[in-house]
């Protein structure tokens, strides 16, 4: 797995690795995609193995990670399945699905998957190759650490897939976290000599204060280390770009008189929050994720998210009781919507008959929407666009669709939205309190935020543009790393120092 496929003369690429998990890779990479292809360099995003439930759908109708998604956008580019050729989505604590090429192939426990590494990595290289066919260089991300050791023998995420297509390495570690230089020096001291040789600079992310007191750490970190502090990063406030992972439990506290207090659970397989990002950002939205061992506060809507297995997670409301503060906030005339997952628990029962959650067997769900669930085989995958029928005013609405289940609604129900060919998804209650359907990324349109307050009686006073506001974050994002990084130095490490124009925009 050593062998080096390609040559550097031939493909100009740079990874970005980190301390840890959160030290700051994948908002990295999406700055420097930003910065390059505003110079007119065909640059792609790379991450080799992805383990993440919040995920995205490419063109081509196959599934990536979030982040490689928001990468591409910073590039300019739409979604690829090369961008993120394996992908790892939990659905238990020792077991995952196996994504390959944006295609499931298998749920696989962890030590059953360090033996199916050589297939995934035949992946990887595939997409790599495909990719330095397309662009003139490619930045790629790390996964975790490379320091994990228990992880190093066959390792295709960090320093196992670096040293077979001959990339150097940058490494990046969050000095917000405290013992910065414990973690760079440790990084280091845990990697083979050959890995060692391969980074080139490392980058310290989220600084706040004086930098001159940080000078005479960074001179003692060369010096012990010979290899060069290439930036230090300023920690940037209120910075909201889609996340892959990580769920803030906190709230996003509005101060218009006119308020929607929205709650979202937070499910123990809880996937593709950022659907929620667009009602964050709304300034008469007040957004709370609440963990399930505490209790529903008072709110106007209650939200029920994507899981990556519904069956457990509504098990686990049931455990904490969930249910009946349910039904208690819709006899108090709250309402409630489901998405994903979330709107296959507001059905009759959900049905796994092919075990691809757990065991085979069936479950009664929640009963607020006359449907019924049956989990099948086949991912269903796509990007969809239509009519949104929540209220008498129809808006433009679109998204994309990633679910295993097959829902049968009742005849007679009225949909939630209608596609541009006439078919129609989701399912609104008769009362009108309680609405669900499968398409994420729904609020993302502004109309289609607007309608969704309208249908809680919150009149809007705003119009926010999610895919606009996420341009200018990463916009943001580029600018401060273009001021505070060595951007000389990564375009050395790049091979794009002497590149002419002609050559840069091949």
């Amino acid at each position: 797995m050593q062998t080096t496929v390609m040559s550097r003369d031939a493909m100009r690429c740079l990874m970005v690795q980190g301390t840890s998990s959160d030290a700051g890779k994948s908002t990295l990479v999406t700055a420097l995609c930003r910065i390059l292809a505003r110079s007119g360099i065909a640059v792609a995003p790379f991450k080799p193995q992805n383990m993440a439930l919040n995920s995205a759908v490419t063109h081509e109708g196959g599934e990536i990670g979030r982040a490689q998604a928001v990468q591409a956008l910073a590039a300019g580019l739409e979604p690829s399945v090369h961008f993120n050729p394996v992908l790892l989505k939990p659905n238990s604590d020792t077991g995952c699905q196996v994504i390959l090429q944006g295609r499931v192939v298998t749920d696989m426990e962890a030590d059953s998957y360090h033996g199916y590494k050589p297939r995934a990595m035949q992946a990887v290289l595939d997409s790599w190759q495909r990719l330095a066919r397309n662009y003139r260089c490619l930045l790629v991300e790390g996964a975790g650490s490379p320091a994990e050791i228990n992880l190093r023998d066959g390792d295709i995420a960090n320093m196992g897939f670096a040293e077979a297509v001959d990339c150097p390495v940058i490494l990046i570690a969050d000095i917000d976290r405290g013992g910065v230089f414990a973690q760079l020096v440790g990084t280091l001291a845990l990697l083979s000599e050959s890995e060692r040789q391969r980074v080139k600079g490392f980058v310290i992310n989220r600084f706040r204060g004086d930098i001159r007191l940080l000078t005479s750490g960074l001179d003692w970190l060369e010096q012990q280390t010979g290899i060069p502090v290439l930036g230090v990063l300023p920690y940037l406030h209120d910075l909201r770009i889609a996340a892959e992972d990580a769920i803030a439990h906190t709230v996003h506290s509005a101060t218009d008189a006119q308020l929607l207090r929205v709650v979202v659970p937070v499910l123990p397989r809880i996937s593709n929050h950022t659907d929620f990002d667009p009602l964050a950002l709304h300034p008469q939205v007040e957004l709370q994720f609440v963990p399930l061992h505490e209790p529903l506060p008072a709110c106007d809507l209650v939200i029920l998210p994507g899981s990556k297995n519904v069956m457990a997670d509504l098990a686990a409301l049931r455990h904490h009781g969930w249910p009946a503060q349910l039904a208690r906030h819709l006899r108090y005339g709250g309402k409630m919507f489901g998405i994903c997952g979330g709107y296959q628990m507001l059905g009759q029962t959900i049905e796994d008959p092919h075990g691809m959650e757990g065991p085979p067997g069936q479950c009664a769900a929640l009963g607020w929407l006359p449907l019924q669930t049956t989990l099948e085989v086949q991912k269903q995958l796509r990007n969809e666009q239509g009519i949104s029928l929540l209220t008498d005013e129809p808006c433009a609405v679109s998204g994309y669709e990633i679910h295993l289940g097959v829902t049968d609604v009742a005849e007679n129900a009225r949909p939630l939205w209608r596609r541009v060919d006439g078919s129609t998804d989701g399912c609104i209650s008769e009362d009108g309190q309680v609405a669900g359907g499968y398409l994420h990324g729904l609020f993302d349109s502004p109309a289609m935020l607007n309608q969704l307050l309208a249908w809680v009686d919150v009149q809007s006073q705003e119009e926010i543009d999610y895919h606009q506001q996420q341009q200018a974050a990463i916009d943001r994002l580029a600018d401060c790393v273009a001021q505070h990084l060595d951007m000389n130095k990564i375009k050395d490490l790049l091979g794009l120092s002497e590149m002419t124009d002609v050559e840069s925009t091949r």
